[in-house]
């Protein structure tokens, strides 16, 4: 089969473009934005890349067009469609379809599924489960919405296991929709035998009217779990609760609270993991925060559906290195440390903060700099909570390129301790002034950032040091 992908260089379509060539597909693709990494990738399993949307692309002929979500109905000011190619698709009356349920058709069939649900964490829960089956010697398939250390790459197909009645596959499981012509969460067309909904808070405000849209949608997942599955939950949040409250056909497994079957007992570096209250295994590892500890849990639980025993999944987690753009060290000059990290929501930021705080002790400065991009931020839906997301760190460099919402008033509970810029050359040179040894600068972000972290690299290197 050859498919066409429309909006190939998003992490998860990239991904699903890997799996389709693995698979012996013929795969080409599509995008406004035809940039590495994921670009490089591509090409290096021979995939032709086609910069734009240009209708001229049905000269292909593919059996069938893949379309990410990216993809809309819109049209420009000048009445032009945002998307022609989409438009001549549906003129010839083409065949189309999603990529998770292209995902679900020709990947996922007879497969055991685990999926990862959740707000935040999606992406290192899946690497840490992705990681701990393949330790254990189960090659697992997976793709994950990043590029794990471990592996190297988002996404691969596995193998059956001896001893296992289906081949492993582990997926990061979207709330967020599936298409412009399927507006349902991505994860209800993956069908996992086991799910973990790590945790459940407001986000995607361009298409969730509130919480309550969101723990719907979440039940829908819960729904589609057969009754030899396993729903792996996080006891901390109340809104998962409400979710197993409208119904569960499966067994259900709790972790995080000292009552779960499972829970840890320690630092989030260093910890005892408790089994129905026992001793089970001790995680030390290179990750920090409790955010990790409870994904370490949660991926501790699912694979312990799957055979791997709690003390072998811990063994596992020693040797992992997490996922790329998560607290990822850039570079070190003059003895500060940048770092890029993926964080975008206020509770994202707040848990990526402390967890660096915990590691580097009271007496370092941390400099948080991050550009409010996701599109609930763009809405300004949680800007009342930046101040809190922000509080660990000593000072704050809000990026305010546009925004529609005064992220200077938004900040200003901080007094000093934020500044904002919509220039982000001059928001880098601020830094660089600013910037002493020993500081940890934070770059947060689910974009690319307009590459600031070399930038402030190169701006560390060049400056001179600062006296304040």
């Amino acid at each position: 089969m050859h498919i066409h992908i429309l909006g190939i260089c998003g992490t998860f379509m990239g991904g699903l473009a890997a799996l389709a060539r693995e698979a012996g597909h013929k795969v080409t693709g599509c995008d406004a934005g035809v940039y590495p990494p994921m670009s490089d990738q591509l090409r290096a399993l021979g995939i032709e890349l086609i910069e734009g949307y240009g209708a001229d692309q049905l000269s292909l002929k593919p059996d069938l067009f893949v379309i990410g979500n990216v993809v809309s109905r819109l049209h420009l000011a000048g009445g032009a469609a945002k998307f022609p190619l989409m438009e001549a698709i549906l003129d010839a009356g083409l065949p189309y379809t999603s990529g998770p349920q292209w995902l679900s058709d020709h990947v996922l069939q007879g497969l055991h599924v685990l999926a990862v649900a959740g707000t935040h964490g999606k992406t290192t829960t899946t690497a840490m489960l992705a990681w701990i089956l393949e330790a254990a010697g189960l090659t697992p398939g997976f793709l994950v919405g990043g590029v794990p250390l471990n592996f190297g790459v988002s996404a691969r197909l596995g193998r059956q296991a001896a001893g296992q009645a289906r081949p492993l596959f582990v997926i990061e499981a979207d709330e967020y929709d599936t298409a412009f012509f399927d507006k349902r969460s991505k994860f209800v067309h993956y069908r996992p035998r086991t799910a973990v909904l790590n945790n459940l808070e407001f986000d995607h405000a361009d298409i969730f009217p509130d919480l309550a849209a969101i723990e719907r949608q979440f039940h829908h997942l819960v729904r589609t779990v057969p009754p030899t599955g396993r729903v792996v939950v996080n006891r901390q949040q109340d809104s998962l609760a409400r979710v197993l409250m409208q119904g569960a056909w499966s067994e259900v497994t709790g972790f995080g609270t000292p009552q779960s079957d499972f829970a840890a007992l320690g630092e989030p570096h260093d910890f005892a993991v408790l089994h129905q209250g026992q001793r089970a295994a001790q995680v030390a590892w290179q990750l920090t925060g409790e955010h990790n500890q409870m994904n370490a849990l949660a991926a501790i639980a699912a694979a312990e559906h799957v055979g791997v025993a709690p003390a072998q999944a811990a063994q596992a987690l020693a040797d992992f290195h997490n996922v790329r753009r998560r607290m990822e060290l850039r570079g070190t000059v003059r003895g500060i440390a940048v770092y890029d990290d993926f964080a975008h929501h206020p509770t994202a930021i707040h848990t990526t903060l402390n967890g660096l705080r915990r590691r580097v002790g009271p007496q370092a400065r941390i400099l948080a700099v991050f550009e409010p991009r996701s599109n609930t931020m763009k809405l300004g839906t949680m800007k009342a909570q930046l101040p809190w997301a922000l509080e660990t760190a000593d000072l704050a460099f809000c990026h305010t390129a546009g925004l529609d919402w005064d992220a200077a008033e938004a900040l200003a509970p901080m007094q000093q301790r934020a500044r904002c810029s919509d220039d982000l050359k001059a928001l880098v040179a601020q830094i660089a002034q600013i910037a002493r040894p020993g500081d940890h600068i934070v770059c947060m972000s689910n974009g690319s950032f307009g590459g600031i972290h070399a930038l402030l690299l190169q701006a560390l290197a060049e400056s001179t040091p600062s006296r304040q």
